[in-house]
């Protein structure tokens, strides 16, 4: 009887770590490993896009007033300016903390763009998010939204795409008019969602004396939420001082309450009276930084009474991301 010839398997090509695809979690990995792509290459690639960022708007200019305009603030716009400049056929790009349905972006007919903030996001970086959302839209057909998606693990982040000198001058609106030029034409989706957003909108005034700082106004009582770029232990250590020693307020009958915590920034909340309104805190404000900016520089051991102030700050301390 003839022996059986030894079967030999062809060693597959040893791919390089730029020249691996993309292919189904459960295939086998294209690398030739003889593991699955989930549980070899594929890991990876799962926690490059899953990894949080915790400070997805660091190194953009007004990094603060994003984490506002992303969490705070119910509309408003920004316009935005692009390292390369604008394509050819889009005469603006501006960024809106929301957009009617909920689209991630818009390419309006004239070719302008509007970037949505205020979105569900499908990776850990926001960033990363948005500025794919942000060149998608610059080639998107004039008159057609974009639609939500994954973006590449690879891809550029805002801090890619946007001029690190342009300013960022938030303007805040009353409603979301600046969603619709022509009223009158838009489709009964849009009016819908537009009565819809404005019956839900909050009264908000951003302060003009300091920054990032925004008033707002609910049926109770009046707040200001004030995001603030200073390293978070040192900031509660400096609102621990002021608030021990009762400088902490922006006047009577206001009180400091706690703060938030958003991408990575602490924002620090005050409650106010019915009757105090944007125009009545800017000078507190103004006199309240100084007084932050004095806390801030020392460094000398909190007393009993300054920790038990910080304790009691950081127990009303609410993570928004």
């Amino acid at each position: 009887m003839a022996k059986k010839r030894p079967q030999t398997k062809a060693k597959r090509p040893q791919l390089t770590e730029g020249e691996i695809p993309v292919v189904g979690a459960r295939e086998p990995c294209p690398c030739g490993s003889g593991r699955r792509y989930k549980a070899c290459h594929g890991r990876a690639a799962a926690h490059a896009v899953t990894e949080l960022v915790h400070r997805p708007f660091e190194g953009l200019p007004g990094e603060c007033d994003w984490v506002a305009l992303r969490e705070l603030v119910p509309a408003a716009t920004v316009e935005l300016t692009l390292k390369e400049g604008l394509p050819e056929g889009v005469p603006s790009v501006t960024l809106a903390t929301v957009l009617p349905m909920a689209w991630p972006a818009l390419r309006r007919d004239d070719g302008s763009v509007l970037l949505g903030l205020q979105n569900d996001t499908a990776s850990g970086d926001i960033s990363r998010d948005l500025a794919d959302t942000l060149q998608r839209a610059l080639t998107a057909d004039p008159g057609t939204p974009v639609k939500a998606r994954r973006a590449p693990a690879d891809g550029p982040r805002l801090q890619d795409l946007l001029d690190p000198e342009g300013a960022f001058e938030p303007v805040v609106h009353s409603g979301f008019e600046f969603w619709v030029p022509d009223p009158e034409n838009a489709t009964p989706d849009v009016t819908a969602s537009l009565e819809r957003a404005n019956a839900a909108a909050i009264p908000t005034v951003k302060l003009s004396g300091v920054d990032a700082a925004y008033w707002c106004e609910t049926p109770e009582k009046n707040h200001l939420r004030w995001v603030m770029p200073h390293p978070e232990e040192q900031l509660l250590d400096a609102l621990a001082r002021l608030h021990a020693a009762g400088r902490s307020s922006l006047g009577e009958g206001t009180r400091l309450v706690g703060s938030f915590r958003a991408h990575g920034l602490t924002v620090p909340v005050w409650d106010l009276p019915s009757g105090v309104g944007a125009d009545d805190v800017e000078k507190p404000a103004a006199e309240f930084a100084e007084r932050l900016a004095a806390a801030l520089a020392t460094d000398a051991p909190l007393t009993a009474d300054e920790r038990r102030a910080r304790g009691g700050l950081t127990n009303r301390q609410v993570t928004l991301s």
